[in-house]
Order: C-alpha cells, then sequence, then structure tokens
C-alpha cells in the first residue's frame, strides 16, 4: 500500500522533481525528497561523493532517480548513480525506477551516452528496476526557442521533430510504474502529437502576440540529421494528453 511505503526522490528540486514530489504524496507515498544542499524536511546527500546516500535510502522501498548534470553526467549521473544503487542494494531498495530521455539510442550526442551508460548502471545493479525513456518537456521547448531567438529572429532547423510531452503527465506515469511491480523494461514516454520545430516556433509566437521572423537554417551534423528524421519521437503506448498548444493556452 502506498501509504506505508517510503519513496526517495533524487533530483526533488528539479523541474521534474518539482511535479513527480506532490503528484506521489497526494497518492499517499511517504516522500523522501533528496538534495545536496541543507532544506528543512529534505534528505541532504551527494551524488558526487557520496555523502549521506547510505543515511538517504535507509528505510526506502522505492526510489525514483530524476537526478541529473547535463554539465558533469560522469560524475553525478554515471558514477553518482553507480554509488546511489551500491547504497541502494545494501538497503533492499525493491524497486529503483530511473527516468532517462527519449532516442537516446538513436541521437549521437555525449550526454545521451552518458544517460546510455547511465541505464546500463541501473540493469546490472541486481535492484528490481524500471527505465522510464521521457520526451524533451513542453517548458524545454520553449527554453530552447527563447534562447534561440536573443537575437530577434526565431532562428531554427525547422524541420527538427519534436514529441513534446507536459511534466505533469510524466510525473502521472511514474506515478503509476511504482505502483507496479518493477519490470526490468524500458519504455519510452512522449506527448500526443509530433511537430516540427517550424510548428512549434510558430504556434509559439502566435500564443505570445509575438511578430518575430522565422528563420530556417538546415543544421550539420549526424546528431542534427537524427532528430531531423524523427529519432526522438515513438509511437509508445500510452503517450501523454496535455499538448503543446495547452501547454500554450495555459501559459499565454
Amino acid at each position: 500500500m502506498s501509504e506505508n511505503m517510503t519513496v526517495l526522490v533524487t533530483g526533488a528540486s528539479g523541474t521534474l522533481g518539482s511535479a513527480v514530489v506532490p503528484r506521489l504524496q497526494k497518492q499517499g507515498y511517504a516522500v523522501r525528497p533528496m538534495t545536496r544542499s541543507a532544506r528543512t524536511g529534505w534528505v541532504t546527500a551527494d551524488l558526487r561523493t557520496g555523502d549521506g546516500l547510505e543515511e538517504a535510502v535507509r528505510g526506502v522501498a522505492v526510489i525514483v532517480h530524476l537526478a541529473s548534470s547535463p554539465g558533469r553526467p560522469q560524475q553525478t549521473d554515471v558514477e553518482g548513480t553507480r554509488r546511489l544503487v551500491a547504497a541502494a542494494r545494501t538497503a533492499g531498495v525493491e524497486h529503483f525506477l530511473y527516468v532517462s530521455i527519449n532516442g537516446i539510442d538513436r541521437v549521437p550526442y555525449r550526454y545521451y551516452q552518458a544517460k546510455l551508460d547511465t541505464e546500463a548502471v541501473v540493469k546490472a545493479s541486481g535492484i528490481p528496476c524500471t527505465i522510464l525513456r521521457a520526451a524533451q518537456f513542453h517548458d524545454f521547448a520553449e527554453m530552447l526557442l527563447s534562447g534561440l531567438s536573443r537575437l530577434g529572429p526565431v532562428l531554427i532547423d525547422g524541420k527538427w521533430q519534436l514529441q513534446t510531452v507536459a511534466i505533469e503527465d510524466v510525473a502521472d506515469r511514474i506515478a503509476e510504474l511504482i505502483a507496479r511491480p518493477a519490470t526490468g523494461e524500458t519504455t519510452e514516454y512522449a506527448g500526443p502529437q509530433v511537430l516540427t520545430f517550424e510548428e512549434l516556433a510558430r504556434s509559439w509566437l502566435a500564443a505570445k502576440g509575438s511578430k518575430r521572423p522565422v528563420w530556417q537554417v538546415r543544421l550539420p551534423g549526424r546528431m542534427a540529421r537524427a532528430i531531423r528524421d524523427g529519432a526522438q519521437t515513438t509511437a509508445a503506448i500510452p503517450a501523454g494528453t496535455r499538448t503543446w498548444r495547452d501547454y500554450l493556452a495555459a501559459k499565454y
């Protein structure tokens, strides 16, 4: 029963963690949010050094592992997860759910390779596990568009294909998965629509009432080609229900 189950959430203060913690609390779990910086009511532990991990996992039935560092993926994601699963194995954790990224086995990118290596650490841990590969969040797509429009026009590879998903939908999916026994499977999860980057950009500008032009450029390289070819999209079911336009309507 969820009310008797303690769930450790790493990366609890991050974008997804901020949605997952209240979602699991609403479900009745005893949620133990983890942070590197002291915070009232939270457990303090550091994946990069291992400090505090033994205490963090004590008495925990399920770990929802969200913590990640794109700037230091080897130290935080790969080696940090190795430290976490070692502590979790000793503590007798029953289910380890790791949130990865959709399409990382199809898009050549250094950070994605680190995520694949982290998945391998989880699978080899001996702990019953579930790996959930989530698509890019709606918020992340907007952050990209904002960054690409700093000079005025929105400069994009308009043929990129993305299947962005609502953070709330991912939090709901996590709640569903930890309510079941671990399967050891790797599953993908994305939003209900595949949109080109041009469609994302133009609908974003329209929602904001912006007249900025959209300038298109075909980006070189294998990574850009893979994304144009739909490597980060998926036909996996179930999918999220909140569309990109739902996100824009709610925000603007």
